[in-house]
């Protein structure tokens, strides 16, 4: 059966890639399908973003992350996961999505926006950056209503609403405070998330403090019109001028994705796929998940450097797998 893949990784970023090597080091038939280019997610991340963790803390498949600095810049994170997919001569496909999986007689089918493949075993590594969490509200599909944020320039001298209260909505803010906008903070609780990155948190309660960045707490937003925002305050309705919303309100993992390719969800908040801890098998013989995917609505609890063991745990149980059936 020439024609069947040992394995399938769905999903070309840090995580998929991680697996993919792991399956070039054992040997296996085994294709990465990304919808997007190599670590979509990355690119798409602020131009100018520093990680948090350390370039020792992200390094995987044993090829060492060489930084300027502690922590390393989005750039150097792209150019990094370029040179493994380059060392390791990794087989994926980009530009091609995959739209549905079937599993009959342990074989799954799987059909892509180019081509349909078979495979014994199935990685799902799609992680969540795709997805943001929406504001649900009047106006919010405007031009002006941004849920990825790219870098200040844009917004020099507008009327800026940065939307959250975690690490990217106060970078976010200050940054483009910083180049001249006029930047308002809307922030649904009564403070900011108390594991701002701590280099951050003090700055910005610094100009909030000061009036630099007016901040609502406790609001949400009513309606977003085109050259205003409609804030539901404890005080009231409260109207300001506006040019952009940012709102860096977090991401989601692609749900409908994941019911489509039959991976099944807890039924409690959290919202986690169901999966066996020591092997990251679901319920599906053979369908695996990875990554920060498996924290579900939790995006705050799995990041690259706690998920990188997960390629070596899905392959060893697959070669097992191979083993028992000889």
């Amino acid at each position: 059966m020439s024609d069947v893949y040992d394995l399938i990784i769905i999903g070309g970023g840090p995580t998929g890639i991680n697996v993919g090597v792991e399956a070039e080091k054992a040997g296996l038939h085994y294709l990465i399908l990304e919808k997007g280019m190599l670590t979509n997610s990355i690119f798409h991340f602020p131009a100018n973003m520093t990680f948090f963790s350390t370039s020792k803390k992200l390094e995987i498949a044993d090829i060492p992350f060489i930084s300027h600095t502690d922590k390393p810049t989005r750039r150097e994170a792209l150019e990094y996961y370029r040179r493994i997919i380059e060392s390791y001569k990794l087989q994926i496909h980009f530009y091609e999505e995959v739209t549905s999986l079937a599993h009959e007689e342990n074989i799954f089918n799987i059909v892509s926006s180019n081509a349909e493949y078979k495979a014994t075993n199935v990685v799902v590594a799609t992680g969540y950056y795709d997805k943001p969490s929406m504001l649900h509200v009047p106006g919010e599909g405007l031009t002006k209503v941004k849920h990825y944020y790219d870098e200040a320039h844009p917004y020099v001298g507008q009327k800026v609403l940065v939307v959250g209260a975690a690490n990217s909505a106060c970078d976010v803010a200050l940054e483009t405070w910083q180049k001249g906008a006029h930047v308002t903070m809307v922030i649904r609780g009564p403070e900011l998330y108390k594991k701002v990155k701590y280099w951050i948190l003090p700055n910005i309660q610094n100009r909030i403090a000061e009036g630099s960045i007016p901040a609502y707490f406790n609001t949400t937003i009513k309606e977003i019109t085109s050259k205003t925002v409609i804030l539901n305050t404890p005080q009231g309705e409260v109207t300001i001028e506006n040019d952009f919303v940012l709102a860096m309100t977090g991401y989601l993992p692609d749900y409908a994705l994941l019911e489509k390719l039959g991976v099944p969800i807890s039924t409690d908040t959290k919202r986690y796929p169901v999966y066996d801890k020591e092997t990251l098998e679901t319920t599906t013989s053979g369908l695996y998940v990875a990554g920060v995917l498996l924290a579900g609505m939790q995006t705050s609890k799995l990041f690259i450097e706690n998920s990188r063991h997960h390629g070596a745990l899905i392959v060893n149980h697959i070669l097992s797998k191979k083993v028992n059936t000889v």
